[in-house]
């Protein structure tokens, strides 16, 4: 099997490029940052389901299998989840009898790739710190590097994320413990605050990161027509109004028609 980091614990719309460093914009250049890459998963990358990022399964949530577990570095204690990066291939530095020159897959970003400790960074602790590394999904992986090659150098940059429909809440928890995972966020695709009011209330009330991609609210909320404020990484604040009807059980998802731009 290849040389992938401990199975990712806990999985950024990543696109692979192996044309070097020749990627900019209409504007300026874009700068691109060295990484490795590896996998994991699965052919059908079954073993990313779930995650630290709390999406659970990824086929239904609308992740699939182009999807990766960030090093900690990357991670940032889950406030990386959902975003999204275009990768490519270091022609630089990359073997090429390991990688497939010119093809591109697009990922996102949905899992912690842990440390270990116990090897060495640069034979087998690929996620240790300092290092920023992408562990992919198999299937995305074969879309840019050889199976026998196992660990690939890339280069990479954090990019706007493309989503289909609206952004997904799901709650989940117990009276005053509500804890929402907010899913299918496009253009930053990470939260950086969150704020939720009830029909009952006038005010709203700021929620906390649990972990992940789930925030909680310690208020008793349960039933309640609900509304959800959010402001992304990039400073962007769209509210999200009535989107959770009165009546609501623990446990189901509710989709809107907004979405971040």
């Amino acid at each position: 099997m290849a040389p992938t980091p401990a199975r990712a614990i806990a999985v950024a719309l990543l696109t692979f490029v192996c044309f070097g460093f020749a990627v900019a914009t209409d504007e300026a250049p874009m700068k691109w940052l060295r990484a490795h890459a590896t996998f994991y998963g699965g052919a059908d990358a079954s073993g990313t389901m779930g995650g630290a990022c709390g999406y659970g399964n990824l086929y239904s949530s609308g992740y699939g299998t182009r999807t990766a577990a960030l090093s900690s570095v990357l991670f940032n204690d889950g406030a990386s989840c959902g975003q999204c990066y275009k990768i490519a291939c270091d022609r630089k530095l990359a073997d090429p009898a390991f990688y497939k020159p010119g093809v591109t897959v697009m990922i996102t970003a949905t899992n912690l790739c842990p440390p270990n400790d116990a090897l060495p960074n640069d034979n087998g602790g690929w996620c240790n710190l300092p290092r920023q590394h992408f562990d992919m999904a198999q299937p995305a992986w074969e879309k840019i590097g050889v199976y026998k090659g196992g660990i690939i150098p890339v280069m990479y940059q954090m990019v706007p994320c493309v989503k289909k429909g609206g952004v997904r809440f799901k709650i989940v928890g117990h009276d005053y413990f509500n804890l929402v995972t907010v899913m299918n966020v496009a253009a930053a695709g990470s939260i950086k605050s969150m704020n939720v009011k009830s029909s009952d209330s006038p005010d709203w009330m700021p929620m906390a990161r649990n972990w992940g991609a789930n925030w909680h609210s310690l208020a008793l909320l349960t039933g309640k027509e609900l509304s959800f404020r959010l402001t992304d990484t990039d400073g962007q604040t769209v509210v999200f109004n009535a989107i959770v009807p009165g009546g609501w059980k623990f446990g189901q998802t509710f989709a809107s028609n907004l979405q971040f731009v």
